[in-house]
């Protein structure tokens, strides 16, 4: 288990964590000296580098601020105005990122397909692509994959080699919204390699905010071809950090040793926990399966109320449920605690 906070009563999500151990040591060690700005520095090209050899690849590595501007500018060095980006009904960046693709974009419109659990099929994106071809509809140029999905589920390599056979056919970049992509190598055991440029993947939004540090997200290019004046959109979008190593070096600390894995499978592990804990309560239910940091269940309201009422914080999400979401500074404990406020609730009623 990695080094954790303190305690804290929230479930809420894994953006309110603090910073982990290993990246705030990386940040200090990067204080200690001036460096070039813009990039230039020494911590930015050892983080590209490691991210490099992370995927056995070479590929093209750039940072930004956050994830909305990672995959805005991501999908916009995709298509143009009048292309369209193939995403599921309920991705982030169609329900949360304020119309920031379209806006990177000069407006290159969403088109929502469908899947349960959060997945696109193969069928939902051959619809999407083929229902309209003449010029007043928005030409297709991009599927947008989220890894692991909005409701905590994950691609298997197998299923994202059939998205690419369809987006192969049809002439699609895949851009992959990484939001809590090492979750999803935890859960699923596999090379990072496996699940990104050896199924299809054009382009990764890799988050490091969600599994550790202050912020800061690596867009990884490997369809190098995409990333053809990428600098420049950056910083046209105010996405270019002078002191860019405040950035970077906290991504050195998280993957040396695999820390960025250590940190996604506690918090796989402790949502495990959770889940068990909850299976089986009367009056409870799961919605999703759980399959990396994310539990959603159906919570009744009275009891949603008193667990807030104690102090518990967490959302209602998708469809009504309740996400309890758990990070890399989650601990057992507050696992228990938790699971131990939700029986007496039930004791409670009966």
């Amino acid at each position: 288990m990695p080094d954790a906070a303190p305690d804290s009563e929230q479930f809420a999500s894994d953006n309110y964590s603090g910073i982990c151990p290993q990246a705030w040591q990386a940040m200090e060690r990067a204080n200690r000296m001036d460096e070039p700005a813009y990039g230039e520095d020494a911590w930015t090209a050892r983080a590209a580098d490691q991210l490099r050899a992370l995927f056995d690849t070479d590929c093209d590595v750039y940072f930004v601020f956050n994830g909305t501007a990672a995959n805005s500018l991501a999908l916009a060095s995709i298509g143009q105005s009048f292309h369209s980006v193939i995403c599921h009904e309920l991705a982030h960046i169609e329900t949360d990122e304020c119309g920031g693709p379209e806006y990177a974009s000069n407006g290159a419109k969403l088109l929502l397909g469908t899947g349960d659990n959060g997945k696109l099929t193969p069928d939902s994106v051959e619809h999407l692509v083929t229902k309209r071809s003449d010029i007043h509809y928005p030409k297709p140029k991009a599927l947008s994959l989220t890894q692991a999905t909005e409701v905590g589920t994950v691609y298997s390599p197998d299923e994202l080699r059939a998205l690419r056979e369809v987006a192969t056919r049809h002439r699609l970049n895949i851009h992959m919204d990484g939001a809590r992509f090492a979750n999803a190598v935890a859960a699923l055991d596999v090379h990072p390699a496996e699940i990104t440029w050896k199924a299809g993947v054009d382009v990764l939004c890799f988050s490091g905010t969600k599994n550790g540090l202050a912020l800061g997200e690596a867009v990884i290019f490997f369809n190098r071809a995409l990333a053809e004046d990428f600098e420049w959109r950056c910083k046209q979008a105010g996405q270019l950090a002078s002191k860019m190593r405040y950035i970077s070096a906290p991504w050195c600390g998280l993957l040396d040793n695999d820390t960025w894995l250590a940190n996604a499978r506690h918090a796989n592990a402790c949502a495990e926990r959770l889940e068990r804990g909850l299976a089986g309560i009367p009056g409870v239910s799961l919605r999703y399966p759980r399959q990396v940091n994310g539990v959603f269940v159906d919570l009744p309201e009275p009891m949603q109320a008193a667990l807030r009422a104690k102090g518990w914080r967490f959302y209602n999400f998708i469809g009504g449920c309740s996400r309890l979401m758990c990070s890399w500074s989650t601990t057992e404990a507050q696992v228990d605690r938790f699971l131990g406020d939700v029986r007496g609730l039930v004791a409670q009623r009966q």
